[in-house]
């Protein structure tokens, strides 16, 4: 089984493609710089490294580096720096999210492709009634208007919600939403909800970038706990 990443330089892409590894999973990645992954991860048999930016490759190049691949797995993310919250490019991850995908439909795949992308509690599924307060809805909007790397977030799931749906031929998803996110160094018991149990702004839990690592993971090689959680957006917490 093969599995595409992006993201993989970032604190919580490089835990997930040591947890593939692990699994003798074959990866690729997609990072401007390797100086961030461990030697170990690097020099890894099964590992093989593009070294670019996702948003500068060609349409054609896309399309050829997911060939052949059983899974895509996005952990991007903005920079928490000014340049990275409001800089370009400004839609990161939606415009990867969609490039990938449509790199995925242009190869028309024998068997349906996994795409399995990071995602925030502080974005809502808006597939399901999920209730949240008038004041996080507050804090909200206002993430909305000053903050694109929240916007990013929410539209890149609402493509795969909206645009991909439930039924396409070529890609399933799931899309994976932790919450205050902690440096972990062993993975934990965890627990997966369908919709968040506490507000993401007011009482938000905690959860660990090794956990979620972990966790995209299962659903990229285990078959079970991808039945279960396509077309979805888990929700995941440390469990205490």
């Amino acid at each position: 089984m093969t599995t595409l990443v992006v993201g993989a330089s970032g604190a919580t892409g490089r835990l997930l493609v040591e947890q593939l590894l692990e699994r003798g999973q074959q990866v690729i990645i997609i990072v401007r710089s390797t100086e961030n992954l461990p030697e170990n991860v690097i020099q890894h048999e099964n590992l093989s490294v593009i070294q670019a930016s996702v948003l500068e490759l060609s349409d054609v190049e896309i399309i050829k580096h997911v060939s052949g691949c059983d899974a895509l797995a996005s952990c991007l993310g903005h920079n928490l720096n000014f340049k990275g919250m409001f800089g370009s490019p400004r839609r990161l991850v939606t415009d990867a999210t969609r490039r990938l995908c449509n790199a995925v439909k242009a190869n028309n795949p024998k068997d349906t492709v996994k795409f399995v992308l990071m995602n925030t509690t502080g974005n809502s599924n808006r597939d399901l009634n999920e209730q949240i307060s008038f004041g996080q809805k507050c804090v909200i909007w206002l993430l909305r208007l000053f903050l694109p790397p929240h916007v990013d977030n929410e539209k890149a799931a609402d493509y795969l919600r909206v645009e991909i749906g439930q039924n396409d031929e070529a890609i399933q998803w799931a899309a994976v939403r932790p919450d205050n996110l902690t440096d972990d160094k062993e993975v934990t018991e965890y627990e997966l909800h369908p919709s968040p149990i506490r507000s993401a702004i007011f009482d938000s839990g905690l959860t660990s970038r090794i956990n979620v690592g972990h966790f995209m993971a299962e659903l990229i090689t285990n078959d079970d706990t991808w039945r279960k959680w396509k077309g979805k957006m888990p929700v995941i917490y440390n469990k205490e």
